[in-house]
């Protein structure tokens, strides 16, 4: 054997025994996902949801995909502006709530009208098949990852419980979006917009006598401390209201994959997500609920024939929302029957 052929072998024997070495590293963070979201990092979102969630990716990629977290609007902007940043690439991942750009995302929104919401778990659950069966054309340069909702929302307020209509006359409340709004008001309180970081202000200076909001959100802003009683409706019956959340990304981030990792990605979306993030959303308003316990503040319960009067108050607003989703092309009957089929079910 020749000294050039036998160079020649041991060059290919050394290139041979290279390339495993070389693909692993290659393998390790190629892709690079920026996730942005309107909570600061300290938030249960972050570190319970999607901390864990970016490192199962990475572990499920053999290091292929890593996310980096921008939180509290990092990458710049106001939050309304998420799902824009994601579809133009500011961001390859955003959270976001479609109430934030009211009728832009009117299927996604459907879940946020007053009474459509069970625990947070189940109307997550209802949430993603209603977006599955109706609503995947209205994110158009996006890949939806999951949709989900928070728990029903409660009555704090700085004064005694409200049990009835009555107890609502001339109450100034802050209202978590539009359709919960025109519900309060139909009621009879004085309903006030703005954004959830001055409602803080709002309550120390009396400018409003409480909010509408779920319990989790209760330990963030010390409502516990600046509110002396929380009206939750009775067991069984539907609640107050939810808001609704958009896990999405950006669909050239996610063409430009190989077909093995966008499957990480398939695997770790959709249905099972939103479920899991539902659950945790439970666990938050559990917590947020013994909060309010260990300060010593009232609970009162709404009775569920108050709420039965509420829901019929609240129809109109349904009537306007199915006309709202058929001006758009959709069957808004059929979207709505469908939604508190899933929820009664």
């Amino acid at each position: 054997m020749t000294n050039f052929t036998r160079r020649s072998m041991m060059a290919t024997m050394g290139a041979a025994l290279a390339t495993p070495a070389l693909l692993s590293r290659a393998n390790a963070a190629e892709i690079t996902l920026r996730l942005h979201h309107f909570l600061p990092a300290v938030a249960p979102m972050q570190s319970k949801f999607f901390e864990p969630w970016a490192a199962e990716l990475k572990e499920a990629s053999n290091g292929a995909i890593d996310v980096q977290m921008f939180p509290s609007m990092q990458l710049g902007g106001k939050p309304p502006q998420l799902a824009d940043q994601t579809r133009q690439g500011i961001c390859d991942i955003a959270w976001t709530l479609p109430v934030y750009t009211p009728d832009r995302f009117p299927v996604a929104e459907t879940m946020a009208l007053p009474f459509m919401v069970k625990n947070a778990e189940k109307t997550s659950v209802v949430m993603q098949t209603l977006m599955d069966e109706f609503g995947e054309g209205e994110y158009s340069g996006m890949k939806t990852l999951a949709f989900h909702t928070h728990d029903g929302g409660k009555l704090h307020t700085r004064g005694g419980p409200v049990t009835s209509t009555a107890d609502l006359q001339g109450l100034k409340l802050r209202a978590p979006n539009q359709a919960t709004g025109e519900m309060l008001t139909a009621l009879g309180a004085e309903v006030v917009f703005f954004p959830v970081t001055e409602m803080v202000v709002g309550l120390s200076n009396g400018v409003i006598d409480g909010c509408c909001l779920p319990y989790e959100v209760v330990p963030a802003f010390k409502l516990q401390e600046l509110t002396s009683t929380t009206s939750q409706p009775a067991a069984g019956s539907r609640g107050l209201y939810c808001n609704t959340f958009s896990l999405v990304m950006n669909q050239r981030s996610y063409d430009k994959m190989s077909p093995d990792v966008q499957k990480v990605i398939d695997d770790h979306s959709g249905m099972a997500l939103s479920q899991r993030i539902g659950k945790q959303f439970d666990e938050f308003e559990a917590f947020g609920k013994s909060v309010v316990e260990k300060q010593g503040n009232e609970i009162a319960e709404i009775p569920a024939e108050t709420i039965a009067e509420w829901q019929e108050l609240a129809a109109p607003i349904h009537d306007a929302w199915v006309q709202k989703l058929n001006d758009r092309g959709l069957d808004g009957a059929a979207i709505l029957a469908r939604a508190n089929e899933l929820l009664d079910a």
